[in-house]
């Protein structure tokens, strides 16, 4: 693949006409840009195209189109990047959305590829890197996790796995969310008892673990079980993941038959309880179907503007749970352009199953297929069925889309009239659409963590949450006024610099206008209307001065401090505003149970960092603060040695025999320890 940046090309006159498949599949907001205030900046846009135009190739390729700040307003693929731009530069019969995209057009960037499957490749992760404005957005795109049975091992392991595949061994997934894979994971414990500890737990065990004695692991560590029957356990463990469930069952209840007529009745027991375990991963189905080995299937519902894909995930004739998205896309695109766009995204950094199952036909079904089927290295099919059982199925997900919007579209009113008593009851002019919550946590000024959480038109926004190590040198241990100050003045002084107050911005960093639909992503400001202090006077005090320091004014953000009420009740909390007396709200007002909501949140994540913070601090090795040890060789180190303390207590030269380790190693872990005293 080839890129290439046009600049200052001369114009010239359209004479190609757009093939048949070259409709792009734009999606965008009506806001920012008024078409009516600005009617010559169509034709400048489309100006701007043509000049780019006049030297594009007939080839496929990946175009991505600039407004004046540089910002990525729309990317699009096409089987002929001339034809394409060039059905954008006529000027005519387009749409009000594909409109403002050509008037807030300043500039062009190209990428040429060998094929189309290729740019439809490329696409999908340039839309998940970028979030242009004006495309179908995966708003939801964490990873899915996944069953991992390890190769790297002589005793292999089973856990679950989120992101990059980098160890060795065989996956199995996705799962719709990590509780099924524990549950999952737990049941197969069970059935083939195979360890789930890490490897450096496993070598310095000299007795068997609490899972060996409940019977939820065969004890590898220390040779409860030999080689052979482990890894006898491993391969009907890989068998049943692989769909050959019925086979593996068999081989039990004929081996556990054998042991009953041996009069072995603790080894028959074994097996029965086995064979309960299995039963029970394939008995735990929200759906049973008889003609879907692997499938993913989608189901898209569009309410109020928007927008629900539903996903169920089969595999080995098992459901393995399913999962609701909310893409973000403009209300005027159909169904199967926002489902089009958003399959491209979804399996972007995930393999394919077999087969596809939409409930919409979408318009690039042939050329998606073959573009899953190039990464994965098998034939992916894509179908939206008619009839049958697989309909029966569409219809099944399609409901589960219908409810699981409905709800969140309840959710979201509810909670905007929630934030609407908030602002009332803190005397706000509007409702606010951001609130961020402080709160710190510590013990005896040790492991302090500052906690920001934020709430907005959809609930809680965990992906704004943001937690602070306290990094001041002047502060003293449980100086809880000081870590407050610390935390809001690098939380603002990083908004003043890179969000200006001029103007409201999105949460993908795009602006968002007045008039934008509460409850969306894209309206959802970096700029909180709201800051709640988790305290007093003293505390409110405090974030006063250090907003004051970053040049953030008391008319920029409505600031509060929460003291709690006499014996900490719920209920009986004194609010502090700056400049007016302490007061307190009605008892059974709306807006003091949603404050005790986002005060009670703010504690948990404040306590829960400080927790997780207190336990890496509690398990950190030495040697993890060696430049130049990795993983590598600290296993190897540890493994010579036995213990870090040998490791300190050890000569140059014996550090030099551990395998793995050179001369340069040795000396940094000998320097390491003996420079410490």
């Amino acid at each position: 693949m080839s890129r290439n940046t046009y600049n200052d090309v001369p114009p010239d006159i359209l004479d190609n006409e757009e093939d048949d498949d070259s409709v792009a599949v734009e999606s965008g907001s009506d806001v920012e840009f008024d078409l009516e205030a600005n009617p010559d900046s169509v034709q400048r846009g489309t100006e701007v195209i043509r000049r780019f135009w006049t030297t594009l190739p007939n080839a496929p390729g990946v175009y991505r189109m600039f407004d004046a700040k540089g910002d990525v307003l729309y990317v699009g693929k096409a089987k002929s990047l001339k034809n394409r731009v060039g059905s954008y530069a006529r000027g005519q019969a387009h749409s009000n959305r594909i409109a403002r995209m050509i008037a807030e057009t300043s500039s062009m960037e190209f990428v040429t590829t060998a094929t189309e499957t290729e740019a439809l490749l490329l696409e999908a992760n340039l839309i998940k890197q970028l979030k242009p404005r004006y495309n179908v957005l995966l708003r939801d795109d964490k990873s899915l996790p996944y069953i991992l049975l390890t190769a790297e091992h002589a005793a292999p392991q089973l856990v679950k796995h989120r992101g990059a595949r980098k160890r060795k061994g065989d996956y199995y997934g996705p799962f719709a969310s990590v509780w099924a894979v524990n549950r999952t994971i737990n049941a197969l414990q069970r059935a083939f008892l195979l360890r789930s500890c890490n490897d450096s737990y496993f070598e310095n065990r000299t007795r068997p673990c609490l899972l060996f004695q409940i019977k939820r692991c065969s004890g590898p560590c220390t040779h409860e079980i030999s080689s052979e029957e482990y890894a006898s356990l491993v391969s009907e463990a890989r068998a049943f993941l692989s769909g050959k469930s019925n086979a593996v069952k068999q081989r039990i209840t004929e081996e556990m038959q054998q042991a009953a007529e041996e009069l072995e009745f603790e080894r028959a027991a074994r097996c029965r309880d086995r064979l309960a375990a299995l039963s029970a991963i394939q008995g735990v189905q929200g759906i049973n179907t008889q003609s879907v080995e692997e499938a993913d299937v989608f189901a898209l519902d569009e309410q109020a503007g928007q927008f629900c894909v539903e996903v169920f995930f089969f595999r080995n004739w098992q459901n393995w749970g399913n999962r609701a998205y909310f893409p973000k896309a403009d209300k005027s695109m159909t169904p199967d352009e926002v489902l089009g766009s958003f399959l491209a995204q979804f399996y972007d950094d995930k393999p394919a199953p077999r087969v596809i199952l939409l409930s919409h036909e979408i318009e690039d079904a042939e050329l998606m297929a073959a573009a899953l089927s190039t990464r994965s290295e098998t034939r992916v099919e894509i179908h939206a069925p008619q009839r049958g059982e697989r309909r029966q199925l569409i219809e099944y997900v399609l409901r589960n889309a219908k409810e699981a919007l409905g709800r969140r579209l309840a959710d979201t009113a509810s909670q905007q009239k929630l934030l609407i008593s908030l602002g009332q009851a803190f005397g706000m002019s509007k409702a606010p659409k951001r609130v961020e919550v402080y709160d710190n946590s510590h013990i005896m000024g040790t492991n302090a963590v500052g906690a920001m959480v934020v709430a907005g038109a959809n609930g809680f926004m965990k992906q704004h949450y943001r937690t602070f190590n306290m990094k001041s040198e002047d502060l003293k241990p449980g100086d809880d006024y000081g870590m407050m100050r610390e935390m809001l003045q690098r939380r603002f002084a990083r908004l003043v610099k890179e969000e200006p107050r001029g103007g409201t911005r999105g949460g993908n960093g795009q602006e968002a206008g007045n008039d934008a639909e509460p409850g969306f992503d894209d309206a959802f400001p970096a700029w909180p209307d709201l800051v709640l202090i988790d305290g007093g006077k003293g505390q409110l005090e405090a974030a006063r001065q250090a907003l004051a320091e970053v040049g953030v004014g008391e008319d920029d953000v409505a600031l509060v401090g929460i003291a709690k009420g006499r014996d900490r009740d719920a209920g009986r909390e004194t609010f502090f505003k700056v400049g007016q007396p302490p007061f307190k709200l009605p008892p059974r007002d709306p807006a003091l149970y949603f404050v005790q909501r986002l005060r009670d949140e703010a504690h948990r994540f404040a306590i829960g960092s400080h927790r997780a913070k207190r336990k890496r601090e509690m398990v950190k090795n030495p040697l993890d603060e060696i430049a130049g040890i990795g993983p590598t060789r600290k296993r190897a180190l540890l493994h010579h040695f036995g213990t870090v303390k040998a490791i300190q207590r050890a000569a140059l030269e014996d550090l030099m025999k551990a395998p793995g380790v050179n001369a340069a190693t040795a000396r940094a872990v000998y320097d390491f320890f003996h420079e410490r005293g």
